[in-house]
């Protein structure tokens, strides 16, 4: 059995800047991961976005807290807590937090990149 808190030092050393606005961390990724990508946890602060991008895997969105405009091919919707948006792989996504506190989200890729 394998199970990792946000604050684990395996977690801790992959944060990273996800494409201009949000701080991630890997939860869980290929080292341990057999069939799924990744699942990790993305912060962004209020007016801040994860810019347009395309990612060679499907994606899902998994809003925990606060409020953003996620945006997939075009299509825009407000999302919020309990929101889950599925990225087909090829797709252009962005998400916009747009409320007073930082949106923060999983995202559970798939494996196949």
């Amino acid at each position: 059995m394998i199970v990792r808190n946000l604050n684990d030092p395996e977690v801790l050393e992959t944060t990273y800047r996800a494409h201009g606005g949000a701080v991630a961390r890997m939860i869980l990724d290929r080292r341990v991961l057999q069939e799924i990508g990744f699942l990790a946890v993305a912060t962004l602060p209020p007016g801040n976005r994860i810019e347009a991008h395309v990612d060679p895997m499907e994606e899902i969105y998994f809003v925990m807290s606060g409020t953003g405009i996620m945006g997939v091919d075009g299509e825009e919707r407000e999302v919020g807590p309990g929101d889950a948006t599925w990225i087909p792989t090829g797709a252009s996504h962005e998400l916009r937090a747009t409320g007073e506190a930082p949106c923060v989200i999983l995202v559970v890729a798939s494996d196949r990149f």
